[in-house]
């Protein structure tokens, strides 16, 4: 009897399920004088763990563990010599019961640890709110929490990136696999962020990696060799109202065990949480910005009001003074001059706009891209120059319009990740046509590899490109830097569906 209870209490004193299975396996084989003994539990993916040593088939005695109202497995005892009569199997009955007793008490301690672990993740982001801290921190401090806490290899936050698409905003933990997956863009139709993103209720993945190779085999560019790695995984909607802000993704790797029901519940919660806490952050930048965008507008109104006005009066005289010229060389000169003044106000113009379309209504396309400039200055450490010239809203469609969007993003990324650069100027146009659309990048940073380092990077860029029959290339800028050339041919719009947009 002391060495049942003694077995008993050393069974009850575990509160770390595999070490409790272990332990209760080994002290029912020592009591009960067995050749070999296993534990069977199933998880809730339908496999099979098992604790001990394979039992045989010859008399196996079969016993089921309950914790609580529930089979959580099956012990197999293989008898030793003298069987399992009388005594010893009153002895198994009793070991059995004590540990269906002790698994249902760890099982609720981890669930409290869980929940305590999520619930500190949670004050952490409210923490750093309190903190003023920006939204893309905020949001790589969900992604790193949420990974954490879920036993997770990797996280992601994935945000709107267009119409019918997400890009993967955050990615943690940092690294090269992190950096070629952060800026990748995906459909939500197809894939399990998306689902999550456009059903609004969490989606659990098992073999993820082989999912994402499948539902991507047919889109352009590599993808990082990590994916295949990459096993169970949750992606959980960031909702607050009736708004889907984005999905919290968590993804184990080379760990084929798969995220609870009680995982989802918990990661659910946070999200819930995350999303206020990145709602909370999108408001205090607004409330910054707007004090910023009524500085702007005034600037704008005084720039187009007063000096517009008199660069483009001085440009009118200037022209006027070289037809009177008798000089060719002279008037040759001033009529340059005049050219020139036409080409600072059209700046000046691209300068007022930039002022004016943080704060417009959304669907302008050079609102987007101008938005998206914004979001890069905390990665670039500066905010780009960004230009336009020719009817952008009115010839380019919305579906040449999510690429340029995204492959905007994506250059300006490979400028933060690659360039080292201290400033970058974007120039989009649009022929006089409106059959061709281009994107410039330059910037003052190393330049370009003079090897093939950065060819994977284009890839995606020259993808995009393609589709609409265009190219992308990357060439050393003139004075220093990178220039990166992406194209697109737009297709034909109706007559009169085109407008001068400027």
């Amino acid at each position: 009897m002391p060495a049942i209870l003694a077995a008993v209490a050393g069974i009850a004193r575990e509160l770390e399920v595999p070490a409790l299975l272990q332990r209760a396996v080994t002290t029912v084989c020592d009591l009960v004088g067995a050749r070999h003994g296993r534990l069977e539990v199933t998880g809730p993916d339908g496999g099979v763990a098992e604790y001990g040593r394979a039992a045989g088939d010859d008399g196996v005695v079969e016993i089921p563990v309950r914790a609580g109202p529930k089979t959580f497995g099956t012990f197999r005892i293989e008898p030793g010599d003298e069987g399992l009569g009388g005594r010893r199997r009153e002895v198994l009955g009793a070991l059995t019961a004590a540990t269906g007793m002790a698994v249902e008490k760890a099982l609720l301690v981890d669930g409290m640890r869980r929940r305590e672990r999520w619930l500190e993740a949670s004050y952490d982001v409210t923490k750093a709110l309190v903190g003023s801290q920006g939204l893309r921190e905020t949001l790589r401090l969900i992604a790193e929490r949420a990974r954490v806490v879920a036993g997770g290899t990797g996280g992601a936050i994935a945000l709107p990136a267009g119409p019918g698409l997400l890009v993967f905003d955050v990615v943690e933990p940092p690294g090269e696999d992190s950096e070629r997956l952060t800026g990748l863009t995906i459909p939500t139709e197809g894939t399990a962020t998306g689902i999550a993103f456009t059903t609004r209720r969490p989606i659990v993945v098992r073999d993820y990696g082989e999912h994402v190779q499948n539902e991507q085999r047919d889109r352009a560019g590599p993808m990082p060799a990590m994916i295949k790695d990459l096993d169970s995984a949750i992606s959980v909607p960031l909702i607050v109202g009736e708004e889907t802000l984005g999905v919290l993704l968590v993804a184990k790797f080379r760990d084929r065990s798969p995220f609870t029901d009680s995982d989802v519940q918990l990661a659910e919660t946070f999200a819930g949480h995350a999303a206020l806490a990145v709602e909370f952050s999108r408001a205090q930048e607004a409330r910054q910005q707007l004090a910023v965008f009524e500085d702007r507008d005034r600037i704008a109104r005084d720039l187009h009001d007063l000096v517009i006005q008199r660069l483009f009066a001085t440009g009118l005289g200037l022209e006027g003074v070289s037809r009177l010229i008798a000089d060719p060389g002279v008037a040759a000169r001033v009529a340059g001059f005049a050219q020139d003044l036409d080409g600072t106000i059209r700046e000046i113009r691209n300068s007022i706009f930039s002022l004016q379309a943080p704060a417009q209504a959304q669907g302008s396309l050079r609102a987007e891209l101008l938005r998206v400039a914004v979001d890069a200055r905390d990665t670039l450490g500066f905010e780009p120059r960004v230009g336009f010239d020719g009817p952008l809203d009115a010839a380019v469609p919305d579906a040449v319009r999510s690429d340029l969007i995204a492959s905007l993003r994506e250059a300006l990324t490979n400028v933060a990740r690659h360039a080292g650069a201290t400033s970058c100027s974007v120039d989009v146009t649009v022929d006089g046509l409106g059959t061709r659309l281009s994107l410039v990048v330059r910037d003052d940073g190393t330049g370009p590899p003079e090897g093939p380092g950065r060819v994977s990077g284009l890839a995606n860029l020259a993808a995009r490109a393609e589709r609409w029959g265009g190219g992308c290339v990357l060439l050393p800028a003139d004075g220093g830097g990178s220039r990166l050339e992406w194209t697109a041919e737009l297709p034909a719009r109706a007559a009169g569906g085109q407008g001068s947009g400027r």
